[in-house]
């Protein structure tokens, strides 16, 4: 397995949007109240007593919605400032990116993956649970501001949800021919809103490489990632296309990364609610700062088990616990 030293982080559970492949649209959903998240301090203790001294050295910004955390810009600059930090994200829906977009790339932060799974408003609208005034256009102005200030690379993530969205996948294709942009195509997990993956199941990574390669033609990319996607580039292209495939290729011996959720659980793998840790509990209730590094340290070591010989058995019942706003992505 690569090293394990990325720690993807939800700020908050919330968002405001209800896309289809993350939460039922009528789901009633607990979320976290307020005094159960992890506050900025508690968060940074974390960061500087527990995760970096076991060697995380980067870190991804998630939710839920990111940017609708309060005093998300100076949590950013606290991150940024550390000195071990060697990379920090952040994946958000662009709704709120135009207005934020300066001021987090002054407080340090230099990439942003921005969910974009339609460039049809009326689809776009359907998939983000949208029954009021469109949503596109201010996230396509998002994505452009974000360009505009500097934040390279800039990727855009597409879920892939059959007879959804599927039949434009050359248009999202496209969008890397003139701009120095990297879309990812995902392919839909049970997580989130099992009905919809039961009704629609989803579409191998493959077949839509060779939609595209029929199309433009295709190549293995130049630049290799630390994360999941098999990296491609339609010929002459300026940006890039990645593949994640976690239904059809799987790639856990590629996973360097773990998941802390907005209300301090710390998961070691999306797929598989093994060996979680309730951090925040244990932070709140005097448990020493070595403790929790040994607790840390052990998952770290254990991980590999998950990963290769768990990997198929998911959850104990059967149905994920959590969605996947809940578990930060």
């Amino acid at each position: 397995m690569n090293q394990v030293d990325y720690l993807r982080i939800s700020l908050i559970d919330r968002c405001n949007f209800r896309c289809l492949y993350c939460m039922p649209e009528d789901a009633e959903l607990d979320y976290i109240l307020r005094q159960d998240l992890l506050t900025d301090e508690e968060l940074m203790i974390l960061l500087k007593e527990v995760f970096i001294p076991v060697g995380f050295r980067k870190f991804r910004l998630t939710g839920g919605e990111p940017l609708i955390r309060p005093n998300v810009v100076n949590l950013v600059r606290q991150i940024a400032s550390l000195k071990e930090t060697q990379d920090l994200s952040l994946t958000t829906n662009g709704y709120l990116l135009e207005n934020l977009a300066e001021d987090l790339y002054q407080a340090g932060l230099r990439r942003v993956n921005i969910s974009l799974d339609s460039l049809n408003s009326e689809t776009f609208d359907h998939i983000i649970g949208n029954h009021g005034r469109s949503r596109w256009e201010k996230t396509w102005k998002g994505i452009l501001k974000a360009y505009q200030v500097g934040f390279d690379p800039l990727k855009l993530n597409v879920v892939v949800i059959p007879d959804v969205n599927d039949h434009e996948i050359e248009d999202l294709a496209a969008l890397t021919l003139e701009r120095n942009w990297h879309v990812r195509f995902i392919e839909f997990m049970p997580i989130g809103n099992s009905n919809l993956f039961g009704d629609r199941q989803w579409i191998p990574s493959e077949e839509l490489r060779q939609r595209i390669r029929s199309k433009w033609g295709l190549s293995e990319g130049r630049v290799k990632g630390n994360g999941p996607a098999d990296i491609f580039q339609i010929n002459n292209a300026k940006g890039t296309l990645g593949f994640i495939s976690q239904m059809s290729e799987c790639f856990c011996d590629r996973c360097n990364r773990m998941r802390l959720s907005a209300d301090g659980w710390l998961r070691p793998c999306l797929l598989n609610e093994t060996g979680q840790i309730d951090l925040k509990t244990a932070l709140r209730s005097g448990v020493p700062l070595a403790e929790l590094r040994d607790k840390v340290q052990f998952l770290l070591d254990f991980k590999p088990e998950i990963n290769f010989k768990l990997r198929d058995s998911g959850t104990s019942t059967g149905t994920y616990t959590r969605t996947m706003s809940q578990i930060g992505g």
